[in-house]
C-alpha cells in the first residue's frame, strides 16, 4: 500500500525505474545527486543525531541545575555532532549542467564538463566503506582532458551508497555517464 505522504520523493511513480528520473520542471543548473544516499550513510546520520539529541537532553538538566558552563559545553558538542551528520548526508558525486562536484568529508572537487573527457565503469580495486581494506569491485572513474584519472573513483559499488546494492550503483553509474554524454560531447 503507497504511502501518499512519501511520494513527494518520487518522480513519477512508485516503480523501481522511476525513482531516478528527473522532474520535468527541474533546474539543470542546479546541482543534484543523481542517487539516494544509501542505507549505511543514512542509518550513520541517524545516530550521530540521536547522539546530539542526548547531548541537548543532558544540556538541559545541566543547565536547569544551575551548570551553565557544562551546559553551553553539551550544546557545543551537540552542534557539532549535527554539523558532522549533515555533512556526512552531503558526502557523494553531484551533477549540474555546469560540471561534476565531488563532495568529501573535508574536500569539494567542482570539475566543469569542459575539462571531462570521459566517465566510465571500470572493474578495480575499490576501498570498502572508505576504510583502507579495498575490495575486488566496480568503480565510475572520471578522466579529464589530459587523460589523468580524478582519485579516489566518482563512486564505487562497496561505499556507504551502494554497499549490497548493485542495481542502485549500475543506475547511478548510468546517470552520471549520460550527464557527462550530454555535456561533454
Amino acid at each position: 500500500m503507497p504511502l501518499p505522504f512519501l511520494t513527494a520523493d518520487r518522480a513519477f511513480g512508485d516503480t523501481e525505474e522511476d525513482t531516478d528520473v528527473a522532474l520535468p520542471y527541474a533546474d539543470r543548473d542546479q546541482w543534484r545527486r543523481p542517487y539516494r544516499p544509501g542505507p549505511w550513510r543514512v542509518g550513520a546520520a541517524a545516530v550521530l543525531l540521536l547522539l546530539a539529541s542526548y547531548l541537548l537532553f543532558a544540556a538541559m538538566i545541566i543547565m536547569l541545575a544551575g551548570g551553565l558552563r557544562g551546559g553551553l559545553t553539551c550544546v557545543g558538542g551537540a552542534l557539532a555532532v549535527i554539523a558532522v551528520s549533515v555533512r556526512m548526508l552531503r558526502v557523494g558525486t553531484w551533477v549540474s549542467a555546469r560540471g561534476l562536484r565531488q563532495v568529501g568529508f573535508f574536500v569539494t572537487r567542482t570539475l566543469p564538463w569542459e575539462r571531462v573527457r570521459e566517465v566510465r565503469t571500470a572493474q578495480q580495486p575499490v576501498r570498502w566503506l572508505g576504510l583502507p581494506r579495498t575490495v575486488q569491485g566496480q568503480a565510475l572513474i572520471l578522466v579529464r582532458q589530459d587523460g589523468t584519472q580524478l582519485a579516489p573513483p566518482l563512486l564505487t559499488d562497496h561505499n556507504a551508497d551502494f554497499m549490497a546494492r548493485t542495481e542502485a550503483f549500475d543506475r547511478a553509474a548510468d546517470t552520471v555517464e549520460a550527464w557527462a554524454y550530454e555535456y561533454c560531447a
